[in-house]
């Protein structure tokens, strides 16, 4: 049946259908191989993503020792919650450390924060104006691992009115024990 056909084309139709055939052979060949190399790609991004998720977790195995002091550290050292006055502690500690390196506070506003699985947390948030060289030991006395005080946000900007000082905001936060540890 498609022999009879094919004999009773004349030798152009003949060229003519082979070109079709030979098109489209060719884009379902090129679909094929692109949908195969494509999975071939995923496969390898995969592959990738699983062999770095096995160095970390070979590296938390290693270090597994350390983390569990880590975290037996934390449940012995981390202070406990006692009620809203500790944000007040918060920022008089902020306030003296700031004294200390002459830093000016200004618009100073405490408040409760998050309260995650890990921990409950108080916060500060108040402006700064300082030269550069204080205001980053302020920063490195204020932030020690003992006082369980981490930055949230921090905006710093050189003063326009004097090009020596720094102007800044930021909020911080005194972390503790979560509730019912």
């Amino acid at each position: 049946m498609i022999a009879g056909w094919y004999q009773r084309l004349n030798k152009r139709e003949r060229f003519l259908s082979a070109l079709v055939a030979g098109v489209i052979f060719l884009l379902l060949n090129w679909y094929i191989w692109g949908k195969l190399f494509s999975a071939l790609d995923r496969a390898r991004t995969d592959l990738v993503a699983r062999q770095n998720t096995r160095k970390v977790q070979d590296v938390f195995i290693r270090e597994r020792e350390l983390w569990d002091k880590r975290a037996k550290w934390l449940k012995e050292h981390q202070p406990m919650l006692k009620g809203p006055g500790d944000a007040s502690t918060l920022l008089d500690q902020i306030k003296q450390v700031a004294g200390k390196h002459n830093v000016l506070i200004e618009n100073p506003a405490i408040g409760t924060s998050d309260s995650t699985p890990e921990r409950q947390a108080v916060f500060a948030s108040f402006e700064v104006k300082s030269p550069w060289p204080p205001l980053v030991r302020f920063l490195y006395d204020v932030q020690q691992p003992e006082s369980f005080v981490v930055f949230e946000s921090i905006t710093l900007n050189i003063d326009p009115a004097d090009p020596t000082a720094m102007r800044g905001k930021m909020k911080i936060a005194r972390w503790f024990a979560p509730a019912g540890k």
